[in-house]
């Protein structure tokens, strides 16, 4: 059988078994919280999974390899950033956040958790909340869908336009059937496939190296450009901010929200690190491994692909087991599915929960809303897709842009309101709002033939999360202190705790 069929039998047989898995989940979703957060009851191993399978997308197996591809091992303070970032998540907020939405109204999107937490009762927070939620996830999910369009065009010799086409009608058939247990479920089977791709692919291919190309000089040297030069120290800090990204992310924080208990977050906290450390790691080993296999690739982002084609599928591979190749860029495909799921369903819920039922249609079933949210899903995945039309878009550069965009916005403000009882919803309007503006005023408006990004080198998170934290910070302080009952609210989210969530009875 042609390789080329074995390729489609594996992605045929991948994609079923996702829309089978959307499909069992359909009649369980009788409201929103069964929609996008499954009640509540998710177990270790699929909060943990599902929660890093959403975070790292088609970026951990494209971006990242790609990046070290182009520009050397120095790429790697981006992966320690993240691998920081992602342990403190789990330390520091993933129980907090857990506990708050539960005692803070049983909230089940993070705009309605601000609202919440705040007692605003202006909605104003909440609803510049979810407008920065889909603006940013706009251009996120757009990242997801570049990089399916490029797999299967890159495999299958699509056009680029159909392939964008067949990979955006996957991940909606499966995520409008099933909600959020659809996709944690398909989340915890793409994490197992991703990680045994990025585990197995560059140690079989650096077993098969034989002749390797040369590096180039200054490609080893994590402090330099790949060119031979020396990175300066905006580029490393630039890199290293990445973490920051954490604290806002709203798809891998529902997560947090979702989980059944507080043991479950323990358990959850360790394999979601150590799934990690392993899979960035690995990334960066593909990166060098590619290099050493392949001189010069029209794509960089594209060289785990190559690598999988060379050891599987090539007329002299390595080892000629063309469904294993199928298996391994159904790795690929995992990545990207897993995130771009996720963000379709945030930004659903988003307007579903705080802009539609708040402040459109206040008297709406739950069935009708089940309609709205499905609708939502549908319409999001159009706007990505017009954004991921863009034959010339790149996947790093998308997934960066809209990381900026989430960390700057809300994660100086998810951390502080889980550990300062002093902040207000004055600090927390003005952090949304400073925190927003600034990376797209930092990466977007037009600045000296560029934009401030590009002319000072340094990542917009950098600078929004500080620019966020500060506004917080005095607009606080500079105004009254929160009422009785939200210091109250504070204390028992601190000393709340449950040991069976399928015994408990949620608050509120």
């Amino acid at each position: 059988m042609n390789n080329v069929i074995w390729v489609i039998v594996a992605f045929v047989a991948y994609i079923s078994m996702m829309i089978l898995i959307g499909a069992k989940f359909y009649k369980q979703n009788e409201t929103l919280s069964d929609f996008f957060l499954g009640g509540r009851k998710l177990n270790a191993w699929v909060a943990a999974l599902s929660a890093q399978a959403s975070d790292m997308s088609g970026w951990l197996l494209m971006g990242l390899p790609g990046a070290v591809y182009a520009l050397g091992t120095g790429q790697l303070w981006i992966a320690v950033g993240l691998a920081i970032g992602t342990a403190l998540n789990w330390m520091f907020v993933a129980k907090r956040l857990r506990r708050y939405t539960i005692v803070s109204g049983n909230s089940i999107t993070i705009p309605e958790y601000l609202e919440n937490r705040f007692h605003d009762t202006s909605k104003v927070l909440r609803i510049a909340a979810a407008v920065f939620i889909a603006i940013f996830f706009a251009v996120y999910t757009a990242s997801a869908f570049v990089a399916g369009a490029t797999l299967f065009e890159r495999i299958f010799g699509l056009d680029y336009m159909l392939s964008l086409l067949i990979g955006v009608a996957v991940i909606l058939a499966y995520v409008f059937l099933g909600g959020f247990h659809a996709v944690c479920w398909t989340d915890l089977i793409q994490g197992l496939l991703m990680i045994a791709a990025i585990l197995l692919v560059p140690l079989i291919a650096f077993a098969a190296l034989g002749d390797a190309n040369a590096l180039p000089a200054g490609f080893t040297d994590i402090l330099g450009d790949g060119a031979g030069g020396a990175q300066s120290a905006i580029s490393i800090i630039s890199q290293l901010a990445w973490g920051l990204g954490y604290f806002g992310m709203p798809h891998i924080l529902v997560r947090f929200m979702a989980i059944r208990s507080d043991k479950t977050v323990k358990r959850s906290a360790a394999i979601a690190i150590i799934w990690v450390v392993i899979s960035l790691t690995m990334a960066i080993v593909a990166g060098v491994i590619g290099k050493l296999m392949f001189a010069e690739l029209d794509n960089p982002e594209t060289v785990f692909i190559a690598l999988i084609q060379r050891v599987f599928l090539d007329a002299n591979a390595v080892v000629p087991v063309p469904i294993l190749g199928g298996l391994f860029l159904c790795g690929i495909l995992a990545a990207i599915m897993s995130t771009a799921d996720s963000q379709l369903l945030v930004t659903a819920s988003s307007f579903t929960s705080d802009i539609y039922k708040n402040k459109l249609n206040k008297n709406a079933s739950d069935r009708h809303l089940l309609l709205v949210s499905r609708l939502s899903v549908a319409a999001i995945a159009v706007i990505a897709f017009f954004i991921a039309s863009n034959k010339d878009s790149s996947v790093m550069a998308l997934v960066s842009n809209a990381w900026a965009g989430f960390g700057a916005t809300f994660g100086a403000l998810i951390l502080l309101s889980l550990y300062w009882r002093r902040v207000n919803r004055v600090g927390a309007f003005a952090g949304v709002l400073a925190g927003g503006l600034t990376v797209i005023v930092w990466d977007y408006l037009p600045f000296s033939g560029g934009t401030i990004g590009s002319a000072t080198g340094l990542y917009s998170l950098a600078v929004g999360f500080v620019v966020s934290l500060a506004a917080i910070l005095i607009g606080s302080v500079a105004t009254a202190k929160p009422g009785r009952e939200t210091m109250d609210e504070f204390d028992r989210m601190v000393n709340y705790a449950d040991d069976d969530a399928e015994t408990r009875e949620t608050p509120g």
